[in-house]
Formats: C-alpha cells, sequence, structure tokens
C-alpha cells in the first residue's frame, strides 16, 4: 500500500496545477482537459492449485497497479465533439508459482515482473445526427508477453434519442516468449532473464454488438453479444502437465477457441438516493467451457456528496473438455491441461465501495472533484482467495 500511497501524493501536484490554469470554455475549437483520473489498486491472492506445478502447490501471488488516464475535448467546425483519450496502465507483481518454472527460488525469469499497457483512443460525437464514430490502438508488454491490439466503432441513437446501438471490432496481435519448464527445456534456452526463449503467435478478433433503451426515467437497460475468435498459440509454455505415469509433460490446447458471451444489463432508480445496477452474462466456447454471471450492486447517496455502493457477484462454469487435475491426463489424449481457471467451479466476489464528491472539492481543489475507496473479497470453490483495494481520484 506504501507505493499507492506515494504515487497518489506525487501526482496531487500536478492536478493542483492543472485547476489552477485549465480556463477551456464548455464549448471550443482548442483541445482542453476534459477529465483526469487516477486509479491506484493492490491485490493478493493464494491458493493451491498452480498450473505451474501441474494443478498444485502455491498460487500466491501480490500485484500493485496504477494508472492514469486522461481525456482531452474540443469542437470541430460542425460542432461535432471530439474526444481524445490516453490512457497509460503500470502493474507490478511477484509470483510464488511462476517462480516455480525452474523449481528453485528466485530464479525465473517471471517470479516477478513489470507490465506497462498504453492504451489511445478518439471518438467523434455528432450530437445533431446522434451518431459517434470511435477507434482506439492499444500496446501491453512485459517479459513474457507482448499485445498490441486495434479497434474501430460506431454508435447511432434512435430517433427520439431514446435507444442506441453500438458495434466495435477489436484485433490483438500477441506474441508468447516460450518459457518451457526447466526440465523440459533443450538446446540453448538456459534458465535466467536472457535464456535464448522463442516466440510463438496469438490472434484474437472480436465484433462486440450493443443495443441500450431508456424505458422510462426510471428503468434503463442494454443488451450485449460478442463474437470472439481466437488461433495461434493458446496455451501458455510453463504450464506443466503430469500424466498417470508420473511422467511431466507442456500445457497442450488446440490452436483455435470461438467465444459468444450474451449480457444484460439494467438500471433502476428508486428516487433521487438508491440505484439498482444488475446483470447477467450467459457464456460458451467450442472447448466446452459454459458459464452463469449474475452481478448486482446498489450506490445509495447518505449525504449529499457522499455514497456507498455494496456489490456481490457469482459465477459458475463447466470445465473445459481438456482439464484434468493432476496426474489425470494419459498418452490419449491428444490435448491437456490442469489450469484450474478451465476446471468446474463457483466463485463469489463482494464487497463496496465509498465515494466522496465534495462541493468546493478535494484537499481546496474545486476540480479534483471526487475520490472513490473500493475494497472486494473474492472466494472459489476450489480453494483459492483474493482481496483487491483500489482508490480513484478524478480531476474534472
Amino acid at each position: 500500500m506504501k507505493k499507492v500511497i506515494i504515487s497518489i501524493i506525487a501526482l496531487f501536484g500536478f492536478f493542483n496545477a492543472q485547476a489552477q490554469d485549465n480556463t477551456a470554455a464548455e464549448t471550443s475549437k482548442e483541445l482542453s482537459v476534459d477529465e483526469i483520473n487516477l486509479v491506484s489498486s493492490y491485490y493478493k491472492q493464494d491458493g493451491n492449485n498452480s498450473a505451474v506445478t501441474g494443478g498444485i502447490g502455491s498460487e500466491k501471488l501480490t500485484d500493485i497497479s496504477n494508472s492514469i488516464d486522461v481525456v482531452l475535448v474540443n469542437y470541430d467546425k460542425k460542432l461535432r465533439k471530439n474526444k481524445y483519450t490516453l490512457d497509460v496502465g503500470i502493474d507490478h507483481y511477484t509470483s510464488a508459482s511462476s517462480d516455480m518454472i525452474d523449481l528453485k527460488a528466485n530464479s525465473s525469469a517471471s517470479h516477478a515482473d513489470t507490465r506497462i499497457y498504453p492504451t489511445l483512443g478518439w471518438s467523434r460525437e455528432n450530437e445533431a445526427k446522434g451518431s459517434t464514430l470511435m477507434a482506439g490502438v492499444s500496446y501491453s508488454g512485459e517479459f513474457d508477453y507482448q499485445s498490441i491490439g486495434a479497434n474501430i466503432g460506431f454508435a447511432q441513437k434512435t430517433p427520439n434519442k431514446m435507444g442506441e446501438f453500438s458495434a466495435k471490432f477489436q484485433a490483438f496481435i500477441d506474441q508468447v516468449k516460450l518459457i518451457q519448464p526447466i526440465e523440459l527445456r533443450t538446446g540453448n534456452t538456459g534458465g535466467g532473464e536472457h535464456g535464448n526463449y522463442g516466440t510463438s503467435g496469438r490472434n484474437t478478433f472480436a465484433v462486440s454488438l450493443s443495443y441500450s433503451q431508456i424505458i422510462n426515467k426510471n428503468f434503463q437497460i442494454e443488451l450485449m453479444t460478442d463474437a470472439v475468435q481466437q488461433t495461434g498459440y493458446l496455451s501458455l509454455p510453463f504450464h506443466r502437465v503430469y500424466f498417470t505415469d508420473g511422467s511431466v509433460h507442456q500445457e497442450a490446447l488446440p490452436d483455435k477457441r470461438f467465444k459468444i458471451p450474451l449480457g444484460v444489463r439494467a438500471n433502476y432508480f428508486l428516487g433521487d438516493k438508491i440505484i439498482l445496477r444488475a446483470y447477467y452474462r450467459y457464456y460458451t466456447d467450442d472447448w466446452g467451457l459454459k458459464s452463469n454471471t449474475i452481478s448486482i450492486e446498489t450506490p445509495v447517496k447518505i449525504s449529499p456528496f457522499v455514497s456507498v455502493s455494496p456489490f456481490y457477484r457469482y459465477y459458475s462454469q463447466t470445465g473445459a473438455k481438456y482439464f484434468s487435475p493432476y496426474q489425470q491426463h494419459t498418452a490419449f489424449d491428444d490435448f491437456y491441461t490442469s489450469t484450474y481457471d478451465l476446471s468446474k467451479f463457483s466463485s463469489q466476489f463482494y464487497g463496496a465501495g465509498i465515494r466522496i464528491n465534495p462541493k468546493n472539492g478535494l484537499f481546496g481543489v474545486e476540480r479534483l472533484n471526487m475520490l472513490e475507496i473500493r475494497y472486494g473479497h473474492y472466494t472459489k470453490s476450489i480453494g483459492m482467495t483474493s482481496d483487491i483495494i483500489s482508490l480513484n481520484l478524478r480531476f474534472k
């Protein structure tokens, strides 16, 4: 938590300076800062089903994440609203399971790592026509995984502005570094962070469709679906699989996967102080995995400037047809994994958030207008638990 607090203090001076200097008009042809968000979080987990050691062993992991999101806005000559977003995030994690790739402490290249993930986005809204165009690019990089992404989409409101249809196409071109378990390595792929590892590609293409509708002043609903196609190297090279005869193998999964999630989201306003937010998603893919997700969150305004938001999510899934536990696979299996993310399980995630929107701003800065703290506890039926706490500061 110390690193989280330090990062917040370091950026506070930046927020304060921006608050004093920003005098842009609401409708301006000049580019102006519309909003800045700083999010910091601390995450830890524990369990005993590590895929690195064949479905047994410690899953202890800690992660510290910091991101800053900047939104810039201007209007062109046709009074179309252009929005530009820049989001830069940095994660640093330590993992007991990744540390066992080389079967000895602090020797694996992935026992601790830092991930950097910047994104750029653009949208143009024509308020008169009710239409929006959008596009974006992203990058994520860490020692054993790199991803480059791009997306393009549009949205169109209905003539009465009560409904909106949107569509988006996304593509991710990834590279996986082939870090094998130490006992399966051959040639010049020795341990350590500078080993001569090869790489393999993984591609993901997705089409997302949604329709939202304002039913009345109290009730809103949204329908969502995706079609996702993945190809390439879909295993993780450092995941071990132990067969019934005691032999150890590298995880092997098909090089194609097709996913379809279907979701519905609804918001109901109970007067001015309570909102009921509900969500349901059904998921299926051609690996035999099916899942159901139900969540509810209830923001409650306890004063004009303070609200609390308890939340609860329940999730359950069937196991993928390629999963078996430690020493359950045989030589007759074409594909095999002991990754418990692909096993049958259920989980619960619950917690609460508190949001403060003081009338005159935070710490005497009028435009530093929101502070939110959230805590959540996660439990899996197969034994894993985790906790996350996050802090969000908004400058607007």
